[in-house]
């Protein structure tokens, strides 16, 4: 890794819950975990289990109901599930304001890289909500956060952009980052630092790193399995894992072949 991962510190979560109101019944109970730098989590629950809220919390958008979470990067970023277009800015316009908001960071790489050209004159309100979430992503990305924060990055993303989201993920913990993903599509777990959290009624529970997935859509929609093998270069692994998880499809590795 960069030497520049040291600039970061480990994370802590220390008993954390959550609620609404006094009264309500909590949404996060009695959360502990630790992350250190270069960690990517991938997040799995349920609607409605609090993955979202969870993500809220780590991201200092909400506090702990009680609890404790401390040594938060100074640098967050953070792309909803649904970015809030009803904003009276254009693309470019809105990322020009993130930038100053960002202490100038730049969003042009980040916009072509996502290859956003054709997007940047559109009012917020006319985006799709596949193009929506690129802007979100790359507002997100552009200050090279020590903390990345995903809410179901890989829904409705063209085929291109899912294919080059783990390479960034993979990028943000190469530098030290922490990448936290909320992700029922298993696009992160064939990074080598992934770890797996899953949220069950407001509880954490953390998992073994790099799980192959157990559960998933068959995009063929044929109601029997049949299982292939594939031979991929070495070097293209990842990538070729990433983007057959992004389409639903149970794929691990089997063996590596010299």
């Amino acid at each position: 890794m960069r030497p520049d991962i040291y600039r970061y510190t480990t994370m802590h979560l220390s008993k954390v819950s959550f609620r609404y109101r006094r009264g309500d019944r909590f949404v996060i109970q009695d959360a502990d975990a630790r992350l250190a730098p270069g960690d990517v989590i991938e997040m799995t629950g349920v609607n409605g289990a609090g993955k979202s809220t969870l993500l809220r919390l780590l991201a200092g958008l909400a506090a702990p109901t009680t609890g404790t979470i401390t040594g938060r990067p100074e640098v967050v970023g953070f792309a909803p599930d649904r970015f809030p277009t009803g904003q009276p800015f254009t693309v470019t316009a809105y990322l020009r304001h993130m930038s100053r908001v960002r202490g100038g960071a730049r969003w042009e790489p980040w916009a072509e890289r996502l290859t956003m050209s054709h997007l940047l004159a559109l009012p917020l309100g006319e985006l799709s909500k596949g193009s929506a979430h690129k802007v979100g992503l790359v507002q997100a990305l552009m200050a090279e956060p020590g903390l990345l924060i995903l809410d179901e990055p890989f829904a409705g993303l063209d085929a291109g952009t899912r294919e080059a989201l783990p390479s960034i993920a993979a990028e943000v913990a190469a530098r030290g980052g922490i990448v936290i993903a909320s992700d029922h599509q298993g696009g992160l777990r064939a990074l080598p630092a992934a770890r797996h959290w899953s949220v069950l009624d407001g509880r954490l529970k953390e998992g073994t790193a790099n799980p192959a997935p157990t559960s998933g859509p068959h995009p063929t929609g044929a109601s029997g399995v049949a299982t292939v093998a594939v031979t991929v270069p070495a070097e293209e692994l990842h990538r070729f894992l990433a983007r057959m998880r992004g389409d639903g499809y149970r794929a691990r590795e089997i063996e590596e072949i010299g």
